[in-house]
C-alpha cells in the first residue's frame, strides 16, 4: 500500500508545525522519545475515558458535546504520535503501510474473516 504525495505533504506540514511549536516554547528539551511515548499513553487513556462504561451502541452515537471532547483527545494522540515519530525518524505513512502488509499476511481473509482470534490461534 502506498501513500499519496498529498498525504505525505500534509503529514510533513503537521510535523513542521509541531517542531516550530516546541521550539518557540523551548519545549524541545522535554521531548525525548520516552517522554513523548508516556504523553501519548496519557492522551490515549484520556480518550478511552470518554468511552468507559458506555455500551457499544452508545459509543457509536456520542452526543455532540462529548464528540467534541473526543475529537480533541484524538487530536492529542495524533500530535504526540507525529512528534514521537519525528524524534525517532520514523516515516509514519511507510510504517503504517508496512504494518498493514504484515497484518494482511498474519490475518489471511480465509482464516480471519469474521474471527477475532489472534493470528497465533488460527
Amino acid at each position: 500500500m502506498s501513500h499519496s504525495a498529498q498525504d505525505s505533504d500534509a503529514l510533513a506540514g503537521l510535523r513542521e508545525k509541531l517542531r516550530r511549536f516546541a521550539i518557540e516554547r523551548d519545549w524541545d528539551q522535554y521531548h525525548s522519545p520516552k517522554n513523548l511515548a508516556a504523553a501519548l499513553c496519557v492522551e490515549a487513556a484520556e480518550l478511552l475515558e470518554h468511552f468507559q462504561w458506555l455500551t457499544d451502541d452508545e459509543s457509536k452515537s456520542l452526543p455532540s458535546e462529548q464528540l467534541a471532547k473526543v475529537r480533541e483527545e484524538i487530536a492529542d494522540v495524533l500530535l504526540y504520535l507525529v512528534r514521537l515519530a519525528d524524534k525517532l525518524n520514523v516515516d509514519l505513512l511507510d510504517a503504517a503501510a508496512n504494518k498493514i502488509a504484515v497484518n494482511a499476511r498474519r490475518y489471511p481473509v480465509d482464516k480471519a474473516r469474521g474471527n477475532n482470534r489472534k493470528y497465533t490461534d488460527f
